[in-house]
């Protein structure tokens, strides 16, 4: 008999299959949700659907003695589906039983996508936060409330943002390592960050040359009208996040080999084997306050071998710290 032109074709047993096989996934995405929106998002009819949840609530796995108990079967808040066509999974099988993220975990996961909601580029987007809340629902207990605070630094990352944008000079006090305070004027080229710190890479008018500035040190930065220069146009910025000038000091350091990609940002020389584990390699910094933050954070890696004031710095830096440490015990 040739099909009534109209009719809908019954569905299959595979497509049934199919159709449980997405159902179940997005029922457990959504949460609660209508009978009428479900068949809308996969274009079924709404009596499909019902058959479909009234399916997955007789379905489950047989639990040790080879019988259906209580909890061996997906269930439903049946009063919300019998007069609302409301759809809401209270029991999940097998499903479920994927190792999921810790409490704690959950908790980590969700303050760092705070902290990156809170970056003027992420202002405004809706999928870190549809993260986060999958997140605290998948998690396989309810993660500690959590709060990122707001950092004046972002502040300032947006104003050089729209300044590297809009291809403008930024004007800025900006706090050496020797703690003197100056004025710059520079033309922003990049913005990038180092491990909980963010810089600004900028030809310095002051300097005549490409300069790395911490954000934590520039002083009420002001995006000018006036546009960068035609050079810092033609300037090709490298990798690496601190380039050398003519002006920088060559240390010679003995590294331990397994930390020598901890030195990547500072260009090492070619290693040069000194017996066992240890490697000796040069670098060049502009000022030894890097070099003895550098030492402090490779402690018992790393060992400053020439120049004398480089290690003269190091080890008196060393030594102030100690002393500070004593004097509070």
């Amino acid at each position: 008999m040739a099909e009534v032109k109209g009719r809908q074709k019954a569905p299959q047993a595979g497509d049934k299959l199919a159709f449980l096989l997405v159902l179940v996934p997005y029922l457990m995405e959504r949460g609660r949700t209508s009978v009428t929106d479900v068949a809308a998002h996969f274009g079924v009819s709404e009596e499909q659907v019902r058959d479909a949840v009234r399916l997955i609530a007789i379905s489950g796995i047989p639990g040790d003695t080879g019988t259906y108990q209580h909890g061996d079967l997906f269930d439903l808040a049946w009063d919300d589906f019998d007069e609302s066509d409301e759809i809401l999974l209270t029991n999940l099988v097998a499903i479920d039983d994927a190792p999921r993220f810790s409490a704690r975990e959950a908790a980590a996961l969700i303050a760092g996508l705070q902290y990156l909601s809170g970056l003027p580029e992420n202002a405004d987007r809706t999928a870190i936060s549809t993260l986060m809340a999958k997140l605290s629902r998948g998690a396989s207990a309810t993660p500690s409330p959590v709060a990122v605070e707001d950092s004046e630094s972002n502040s300032v990352l947006a104003v050089i943002r729209e300044a590297v944008a809009k291809g403008t000079q930024l004007e800025f006090d900006y706090i050496g390592w020797e703690g003197t305070r100056g004025r710059r004027v520079v033309d922003p080229l990049r913005v990038e960050s180092l491990d909980n710190d963010w810089y600004l890479r900028a030809w310095c008018h002051l300097r005549e040359s490409v300069r790395t500035f911490r954000m934590d040190r520039m002083i009420d930065p002001v995006a000018t009208d006036a546009p960068v220069s035609d050079r810092s146009r033609d300037i090709s910025l490298g990798d690496t996040l601190f380039e050398g000038s003519r002006s920088d000091t060559v240390v010679t350091l003995e590294v331990a080999r397994a930390a020598l990609p901890l030195l990547a940002d500072f260009s090492p020389s070619e290693p040069v084997d000194a017996g066992g584990d240890t490697v000796v390699t040069t670098i060049s910094v502009p000022h030894f306050h890097r070099l003895k933050r550098l030492a402090a954070g490779m402690a018992g890696m790393l060992r400053v071998v020439d120049p004398p004031e480089a290690r003269d710095a190091v080890a008196e830096w060393a030594s102030a710290a100690l002393s500070r440490y004593t004097q509070h015990q």
